[in-house]
């Protein structure tokens, strides 16, 4: 058999091993072994077949099909902010590349630097109360003024609440979809997409032009639990999608937080169930925050050192080796993109409470840091000059 020509084309490589379907673990496994997608078309049949591909998988390699390809080739290249990310890619978010089953690629419809900024998964029923509704409004919004990323996966309910409030706190969120990334389901929900991918971004493992199909919708959960920090369910019956992602964020090692409800409550005993099988409760925003600057670490330490569309954080503003300069780089450096308390930044630094309060607020009176819910964090735009920070 002729090796196929679309080993040519890094990005037409990488959609030929997405377009050929069938199982995923030996595509990953070709994927990662070979080291590249145009790698992995190149090794041949042989390869293929040692690395678990079936017959079906080999000829997909060979002759992809045409009209799909075109399709996923015209997608990327329209309008719009798209991209195409594999497994092999540096860029690929650390957190869901670790998670167990990771995609062999994502469609982003949107900002790929996106999917490495800490984010939250709020989750639901998709019949949720209209208690239930603002309730995840709620947190969403506390959310985003902590600079924590909105994620959900766009269906009725708790997840559009969630997008929406996170959208009118002027923060991106991230919505992971079982469709292709130019489709929308449901229908309604084509408007809520667009301004998500338009500030955020929208991200698939299918390529374009899949509908939606029922066996999709548990697959895209797992990829909604591998972004995030931590997965918090608001209302769910006992069999529901977000009780799925729920068991799929634990299974990844993410926190898992759940809202009480009443027992006579359908759709609080999905929420029941997770608090007595030893998830978190959750009341409000502060019983999460304390839960993730570990994962957050982990997530800072494993970032590319440039990512499209980001910069390196801001170097501290003051030179010299005073010892009050010295404990505000030092504080400087402790601080990260998720707010942590006061006793946290104590134990990374070493400074009294009350010396970090001081410092903190010359940070905060410059626009170098910003406090939420008594946490601190560096400041997510901070100036671009020092003219205005107190050394002292």
């Amino acid at each position: 058999m002729n090796l196929p020509i679309h080993a040519t084309d890094p990005t037409t490589a990488l959609l030929t091993l997405v377009l050929a379907g069938g199982r995923l673990a030996p595509r990953r496994q070709l994927l990662l072994q070979s080291g590249s997608a145009q790698a992995a078309l190149i090794a041949g049949p042989a390869q293929w077949r040692a690395a678990g591909l079936d017959r079906r998988q080999c000829q997909q390699l060979l002759n992809p099909d045409p009209a799909a390809l075109a399709r996923a080739q015209s997608w990327l290249a329209g309008s719009g902010n798209h991209h195409l990310l594999g497994l092999d890619d540096p860029a690929y978010p650390a957190l869901l590349a670790h998670a167990p089953e990771p995609p062999l690629a994502l469609f982003i419809d949107g900002d790929p630097a996106l999917l490495w900024q800490p984010m939250v998964a709020v989750v639901g029923s998709r019949n949720a109360s209209p208690s239930g509704q603002a309730l995840a409004g709620r947190l969403a919004g506390e959310l985003a003024a902590c600079q924590l990323c909105v994620a959900s996966g766009l269906a009725a309910g708790i997840d559009a609440a969630a997008h929406r409030a996170s959208l009118l706190a002027g923060s991106p969120g991230v919505a992971v979809i079982g469709t292709g990334p130019d489709q929308s389901y449901p229908a309604g929900h084509v408007g809520l997409q667009a301004e998500l991918a338009q500030s955020g971004a929208v991200v698939s493992e299918y390529p374009p032009g899949t509908p939606p199909r029922a066996g999709h919708f548990p697959a895209r959960n797992r990829i909604l639990a591998g972004l995030s920090l931590a997965v918090v369910v608001v209302e769910a019956a006992l069999r529901s999608g977000a009780m799925i992602t729920a068991r799929l964020g634990a299974e990844a090692g993410r926190e898992v937080f759940a809202v009480p409800g009443s027992p006579l409550n359908p759709l609080s005993r999905g929420c029941n169930r997770l608090l007595r099988d030893g998830a978190g409760l959750l009341e409000s925003i502060d019983d999460l925050l304390p839960a993730l600057p570990a994962l957050a670490r982990l997530l800072a330490e494993s970032r590319p050192r440039q990512l499209p569309g980001t910069a390196q954080p801001p170097p501290f503003p003051l030179a010299g080796h005073a010892p009050q300069v010295q404990d505000q780089r030092r504080l400087w450096q402790a601080l990260d993109d998720i707010a942590v308390d006061l006793d946290e930044l104590a134990h990374r630094t070493g400074l009294t409470v009350a010396r970090l309060s001081a410092i903190l607020l010359d940070l905060e009176l410059a626009g170098w840091a910003l406090q939420t819910h008594g946490r601190w964090q560096r400041s997510p735009k901070p100036p671009s000059t020092t003219a205005s920070f107190d050394a002292g």
